[in-house]
């Protein structure tokens, strides 16, 4: 019994240190070039694939890509082509497949150099699983590894298998969904589709929104003039210009009376009503009082990057408070006083802020730690932002000393 174990093991190791050697050998096989030809020397210098190409590409997936006169093939680390140089581009093998084209066309070729499907399509795209899209006269549709077409290539579009297992198709201004057999899961009806996410998809019908599971059910019912995807089990739905919630069972949890709603953020979501925001929890319950502006007026400030929204995030979220800004935790105590111009997400623990048009940065206690000072300055990214000061622009780390200019 020990040794047949200690056979084991032994076989095991084997199969390790060849598959090392083969990965170890296909890295320290690097393109060379000799005059105006090219090809492949090990570590040592030693040619190992001869110089008679007129480009060549590193190894990827135990092939590579080679060029003769103006045509492209494979060859494998021995230097033999598993393709003829023919082909007027070729794309690297994924999952087992690559790309090539010929004469305007374009098909699929396994790691033996066989075409699995004919070189006739317009368009490939790349494997998703274990379907590619294609495209042809304008149509479109999905060929299997084996080269069939499980679909007709009939589509106006369609997109990839989001979640591996269906995937959406147009044909004459209307949307539906496929399984990975081809099959209709959906009649083509839908005027607007999204991908499935977490199981559901988003689905338009006769101007009003709505959301399907991968089995075609309506779960939520296409009666909304807009709809969401859930965000802590719950979804953000629209009626009449109001804002309310639906759980997954497509039963309304938060009444839809809102004048604006956000989505969930840890377990908490911004509502307004009139001119005024607040926070909800997902019972619907008022949690931090509807008293806070509700106009995003300064919300862009001239600024490249994002400010600060308006969720929940590491317990703290971006008030607006008569004109003025800052965060509140989730018992509303002002945790940075809301009296700047504008502030933005904290990143590396520190938001940047703004006060009389200068920059500053402020941490999660409130303490102003870098003053504020500057004429612009960028968020910490790495530990380091950008700002400027009377003309001059240099880096800053997260102690506000300069870094580098």
């Amino acid at each position: 019994m020990k040794k047949n174990v200690f056979l084991a093991f032994l076989f095991i190791g084997l199969l390790m240190q060849m598959a090392f050697s083969q990965n170890k050998n296909e890295k320290e096989l690097r393109p060379f070039q000799k005059y105006d030809k090219w090809g492949f020397v090990d570590k040592n210098g030693k040619i190992v694939i001869p110089l008679n190409y007129d480009y060549v590409y590193p190894f990827s997936d135990g092939l590579a890509q080679v060029q003769l006169n103006d045509k492209y093939g494979f060859v494998d680390k021995n230097g033999k082509e598993i393709t003829p140089i023919k082909y007027d581009e070729v794309w690297d093998f994924s999952d087992g497949l690559a790309i090539v084209k010929l004469n305007g066309k374009c098909g699929f070729i396994d790691k033996n150099g066989k075409e699995i499907t004919p070189i006739k399509y317009d368009v490939a795209d790349p494997f998703s699983g274990d379907l590619a899209r294609t495209q042809l006269n304008g149509k479109y549709g999905f060929v299997d590894k084996n080269g069939k077409e499980v679909t007709l290539i009939k589509y106006d579009s369609t997109w990839d298998f989001s979640d591996y297992s269906l995937a959406w198709v147009e044909l004459n201004g209307k949307w539906g969904f496929v399984d990975r057999n081809g099959n209709l899961v959906t009649p083509i009806k839908y005027d607007g589709v999204s991908n499935f996410l977490d199981g559901l998809a988003i689905v338009k019908l006769n101007g009003k929104w709505g959301l399907i599971d991968k089995s075609g059910k309506e779960v939520i019912s296409i009666k909304y003039d807009d709809v969401r995807n859930f965000s802590d089990g719950l979804a953000r739905v629209k009626l009449n210009d109001k804002y309310g919630f639906v759980d997954k069972n497509g039963e309304i949890v938060i009444p839809i009376k809102y004048d604006d709603a956000w989505d969930f953020s840890e377990s908490l979501a911004r509502v307004q009503l009139s001119d005024k925001c607040g926070f909800i929890d997902k019972n619907g319950e008022v949690v931090i009082p509807i008293k806070y502006d509700g106009d995003n007026d300064n919300d862009n400030d001239n600024d490249d990057e994002c400010v600060a929204r308006y969720i929940f995030l590491d317990g703290l979220t971006k008030v607006k408070l008569n004109g003025k800004y800052g965060f509140i935790d989730k018992n509303n105590n002002a945790v940075i006083p809301i009296k700047y111009d504008n502030v933005w997400d904290f990143s590396d623990g520190l938001a940047k802020v703004k006060l009389n048009d200068k920059y500053g940065f402020v941490d999660k206690n409130g303490e102003i730690v870098i003053p504020i000072q500057y004429d612009n300055a960028s968020r910490f990214y790495s530990g380091l932002a950008s700002v400027r000061l009377n003309g001059e622009k240099f880096f800053i780390n997260t102690n506000g000393m300069i870094v580098m200019d």
